[in-house]
This record gives structure tokens, C-alpha cells and sequence, in this order.
């Protein structure tokens, strides 16, 4: 089974979050989804997100082609999340480009 792993924030959740997440399942058999944390959305950008952490994983974990959610914490975890969740592929967006090549 071909495990993706992709991550975001997705605060005032659109149809490009639902695309993105269409495509990276297309891509394997099971995707896993990080959902950045409060906190880690406000160390980045400087604010809280609009909906909570418990809602926007609540809406992910609702769509169908989403089969695993866990929380966010760190950008610089990443790696470990791809190990502890035994990922094979990372997605992540055009926003992303270069920022986690050595995950390739």
C-alpha cells in the first residue's frame, strides 16, 4: 500500500484545499494529513486561524479521500511525521516549492 502525507493549514477551507487533497490521493493508496496546530499557524503568521484546530481537523477527516488526520506542530518535524507515519510520497502545494526537497 503506497502511503501520501501532505500538510496545511486549511483555514476557511475552499475547493483548492479539496483539490489538492484529491490529487495526492490519487497518488497512492491512503492519505495522511498533518493540520497545523493554532499555535503553529500563529508562529507563522502572526495570528490565530479563523476556525479552530478541532474544527479544521473535523472537516478533514470528513472528506473521503482522507483516510488519517493528526495535528501539526512543527514545520521542522516533518521528517519525523513522514517516518512515524510510514508516508512513501510527501504532496505539498506550488506555496511549498523547494522548501522540503530533501524529503525527495
Amino acid at each position: 500500500m503506497k502511503r501520501v502525507i501532505t500538510f496545511g493549514t486549511f483555514d476557511i477551507f475552499h475547493v483548492g484545499h479539496i483539490n489538492i487533497l484529491e490529487r495526492a490521493k490519487a497518488l497512492g493508496d491512503y492519505l495522511i494529513v498533518g493540520v497545523s496546530s493554532d499555535e503553529l499557524n500563529f508562529s507563522k503568521k502572526g495570528r490565530k486561524p479563523v476556525y479552530s484546530e478541532a474544527d479544521r481537523l473535523k472537516i478533514i477527516s470528513s472528506l473521503k479521500c482522507v483516510d488519517e488526520v493528526f495535528v501539526e506542530h512543527s514545520l521542522e518535524l516533518k521528517g519525523e511525521y513522514i517516518k512515524d507515519h510510514q508516508a512513501h510520497l510527501l504532496v505539498m502545494g506550488d506555496d511549498w516549492a523547494g522548501r522540503f526537497d530533501q524529503f525527495s
